[in-house]
């Protein structure tokens, strides 16, 4: 779904009463965590929509030899989670831009942030929004996941 297409769904899930949350991320390499994540943001809201960084953008914020799935490979997976509703690439390193296109009136970040920490708080807050930071509490990172791998097979 593009953001144009996203931003009309939610103008017109908003009109209807609907609860929006948000949530978003690179999604690299799927893991438990990111289930979790997924889980609680759901349960703020009646729809969740998930921002999924762009291919170029997870070059950029993650470094060489990232993404390890492609942006499409990535959406489609996500998708096919129950507590996700729908899921939009977008090419910015901050979600700042997506929020003021959907205007959720929730940002649920993982609980490797700090509800004051989110980059995008300050655009959060000015559409009317509030952040939340959910999921699981145990730090689930893709970083560790993929060092892990490599050990393994050294």
């Amino acid at each position: 779904m593009t953001l144009d297409e996203a931003a009309a769904l939610a103008a017109r899930l908003r009109a209807e009463g609907r609860r929006i949350v948000l949530a978003n991320g690179c999604f690299d390499l799927l893991h438990v965590g990111h289930l979790r994540y997924l889980r609680a943001a759901r349960r703020l809201g009646d729809v969740l929509f998930v921002g999924i960084n762009s291919d170029a953008a997870v070059a950029r914020l993650k470094g060489p030899g990232r993404p390890l799935m492609p942006a499409a490979e990535r959406a489609e997976l996500l998708s096919s989670l129950r507590d996700v509703d729908h899921v939009v690439v977008f090419d910015d390193d901050t979600a700042d831009r997506l929020i003021t296109s959907l205007r959720p009136h929730v940002h649920a970040k993982g609980t490797d942030y700090g509800t004051d920490s989110v980059p995008e708080v300050l655009t959060v807050r000015a559409v009317g929004g509030e952040v939340a930071v959910v999921g699981d509490p145990k730090n689930h990172s893709t970083r560790d996941l993929i060092s892990r791998i490599v050990e393994r097979f050294r």
